[in-house]
């Protein structure tokens, strides 16, 4: 039950709630499952039962996510099933149209922590592979990260950043495809985005489009929702354009602002909600 937990990155709550989900969702879908070859009058012979495991394989998935709703558990099984359809149809899928791997590039400035989970889920993945990590700090934990991964970084000079060709050529000569920002704390340069359009994402620490902006990251954000009193908070997923957080939204999850909440506590829910869904997401939106 413990590796389950780590594997899904939820708590003992959320994990009860899974379970109960998975639980329901099968009951549901086995009764369905009969309730309709009731209606076809057939005897329980060897076509009855080759109907049945048809119809709840196309039912499970279906029933299960009825029933993840009013669980709250939405957005967890939606993943889980993507990642399920990944698995079972992808490298046939790929076999058949000889889909191009993606080589993407994480640009981050501390600790690496969502750069971690993001290496860990692509991990021997069919056509997504971390090629790179892109820092702007010497002393930044995400670089150690990177090392222990084996997957090759990159440090920046802010001048060249800036005032030269934002390492396009650097990136285009690496074979970089995507950009990932988690964490990464500069404004990217003009150049940068008109090198790669529609293919930078960044995460936030937000709901888009409240507290975003110029100086809104990590504690800032925190600090603010609760100076405000907002009942709710969580994450954005969006596009990288030349203005902070102001990219078209790919994604959004929530979690709830308690009266008890402090900047710390609220920075734990928000971590946990983007450990959970920004790789799976990164995913979704190059598996299309």
């Amino acid at each position: 039950m413990a590796s389950l937990k780590q594997k899904w990155k939820v708590d003992q709550k959320q994990f009860i709630l899974i379970f109960l989900t998975f639980a329901l969702g099968g009951s549901l879908c086995g009764y369905s499952g009969r309730k309709l070859l009731s209606f076809t009058a057939l005897d329980k012979t060897l076509l009855y039962y080759v109907l049945y495991v048809i119809l709840i394989t196309f039912l499970w998935p279906i029933c299960v996510l009825l029933i993840s709703i009013p669980l709250g558990q939405f957005s967890f099984f939606k993943n889980y099933l993507i990642r399920m359809y990944n698995r079972l149809f992808r490298p046939a899928l790929k076999s058949k149209q000889d889909k191009k791997v993606q080589h993407l590039a994480i640009f981050a400035s501390g600790t690496g922590t969502n750069a971690e989970k993001i290496i860990d889920h692509f991990k021997d993945h069919p056509f997504i592979k971390i090629s790179l990590v892109v820092c702007n700090k010497p002393d930044a934990g995400v670089l150690n990260i990177a090392l222990q991964h084996s997957v090759p970084a990159l440090l920046i000079e802010k001048e060249q950043f800036f005032r030269g060709n934002a390492y396009v050529d650097e990136l285009k000569l690496r074979g970089i495809d995507f950009i990932v920002l988690a964490g990464f704390l500069w404004k990217l340069p003009q150049k940068l985005i008109e090198a790669y359009p529609q293919k930078i994402i960044n995460i936030h620490p937000a709901l888009l489009p409240k507290y975003g902006g110029k100086g809104m990251y990590g504690h800032f954000v925190h600090e603010a929702v609760i100076a405000h009193k907002e009942k709710e908070s969580g994450i954005t997923i969006h596009y990288v354009n030349e203005h902070f957080d102001e990219g078209a939204p790919i994604f959004q999850a929530k979690c709830n602002v308690d009266i008890t909440d402090t900047p710390e506590t609220l920075a734990k829910k928000i971590h946990v909600l983007e450990h959970a869904h920004f790789a799976p997401q990164i995913e979704a939106l190059l598996s299309k």
